[in-house]
């Protein structure tokens, strides 16, 4: 298997995206999978890179990336040093680092005999299930879009709301990190940019448009992201597929560090079912 880490890529925002590529090198032309992390993520987290080799060896070109403001840097790509990138990241911010990734991969002309840049599936994990499922009704290359374990409304984020008159006075809020235990910033840029965006951002009018094979799968105990929100991306797009992963949590039973060389049993689900649709598609 070839795998290539840490990739920089340039974005607009005046920061490196930091991005892997995961694939069986034979000059196979194979259908890319690009993945996005959640809120609080980052591409090394927990099981993240199993589940690359995972979509690799059955066949898919598979990339996955550090938003530009997750708090990552370019030395230390897991966990969050950067703490003042993270304060500054927002949605938009996000969608433009994946815009730039799919640019970077449909131009990247060093893996030409080894992907089909006609065939290309978004995943998202949590806040990173609502950014793909925005991004799949923007750009007309995608043709299939995952979501695990995704959000189903931005402005009611915790990122988002609060005392907002608090907020905009101090400029800043915090929310600790359980297991890091650092106070992560949220400036009050991240509010002002979600009121200006906001048509764009609401994820009910994204998916509302999706044309393309769409596939929503979430656990039945998911304490952090109801399991409402699921039904109410379903709901969205009738013709989505929507799969129940029963007494799973947000993580689908991964957490980091994870110790392990194999996936939990929850997660070898969510990965067996993904792979099948970026094959088959809704079939």
């Amino acid at each position: 298997m070839e795998i290539i880490k840490n990739i920089i890529v340039q974005g607009q925002h005046h920061k490196p995206i930091l991005t892997d590529v995961f694939y069986l090198k034979n000059t196979t032309q194979k259908s890319i999978v690009i993945f996005a992390h959640g809120y609080k993520g980052y591409k090394d987290w927990g099981c993240w890179n199993i589940v690359a080799e995972a979509f690799a060896n059955a066949g898919q070109f598979f990339i996955k990336f550090n938003f530009s403001h997750n708090g990552g840097t370019v030395k230390q790509p897991i966990d969050f040093p950067d703490l003042e990138a993270f304060g500054h990241n927002n949605y938009t911010k996000e969608l433009d680092d994946l815009q730039s990734v799919i640019d970077w991969i449909c131009t990247e002309k060093s893996f030409n005999e080894e992907i089909d840049i006609t065939n290309i599936t978004l995943i998202g994990h949590s806040r990173g299930g609502g950014i793909v499922s925005i991004k799949a009704t923007e750009d007309n290359r995608i043709t299939k879009v995952i979501s695990w374990a995704a959000v189903s409304n931005f402005g009611n984020r915790s990122s988002t709301i609060g005392d907002l008159e608090q907020w905009k006075k101090d400029g800043v809020k915090y929310i600790l990190n359980g297991r890091t235990k650092q106070k992560m910033p949220h400036y009050y840029q991240f509010y002002e940019d979600f009121k200006a965006n906001e048509i764009r951002l609401t994820i009910e009018l994204a998916v509302k448009k999706i044309e393309i094979s769409h596939l929503i799968i979430h656990g039945d105990n998911d304490t952090s992201i109801s399991f409402k929100e699921a039904k109410n991306l379903h709901s969205w797009n009738k013709k989505s597929n929507l799969v129940s992963i029963k007494n799973a949590n947000h993580t689908f039973g991964s957490m980091h560090p994870w110790p392990k060389t194999h996936l939990p049993e929850h997660l070898q689900i969510v990965v067996d079912k993904s792979i099948v649709f970026v094959i088959n598609g809704n079939n």
